[in-house]
């Protein structure tokens, strides 16, 4: 059996980690499926989806850390006008850091729960906000 859904955010920072896990732990719970996967995937080239202890501390080094990695007055050849979009692209750091963090995340399902460590949480990161952002969530497993 397999569960989609699309779960839809609006950020509020041109960098921020938002917790998710609780709305995932929602979709896996009404999904009907007690044993298998959830793939839980970003549909943006300037978010990530991360897993980390959800501590506002450890949050706060992630994000710095990313920045310090990739600086906004950097040189990039991405920071130049853009024939194919008609426009200039001001986000090179958001696809770097999006790289780093990745894409998705896979976690297990059993007894129909999500499975995690005690400490772990999913996070939506972006890098490019604020702006309306789109995750794709899809459970596989049997009934």
């Amino acid at each position: 059996m397999i569960c989609y859904r699309e779960l839809e955010y609006e950020t509020e920072n041109y960098n921020e980690l938002r917790a998710i896990g609780s709305d995932i732990r929602k979709v896996v719970e009404e999904s009907g499926i007690r044993d298998g996967v959830v793939y839980v995937i970003t549909l943006h080239t300037t978010t990530g989806i991360m897993v980390n202890e959800r501590l506002e501390c450890l949050e706060a080094d992630i994000l710095e850390k990313l920045s310090g990695l990739f600086p906004e007055d950097g040189d990039y050849y991405h920071a130049r006008f853009l024939r194919e979009y008609g426009a200039m692209a001001g986000n090179p750091t958001g696809h770097l850091k999006s790289m780093v963090a990745g894409n998705h995340t896979v976690m297990p399902v059993s007894n129909g729960r999500l499975i995690c460590g005690s400490a772990q949480e999913i996070y939506l990161a972006e890098f490019d906000g604020p702006q309306d952002r789109r995750i794709s969530v899809m459970v596989i497993g049997e009934e």
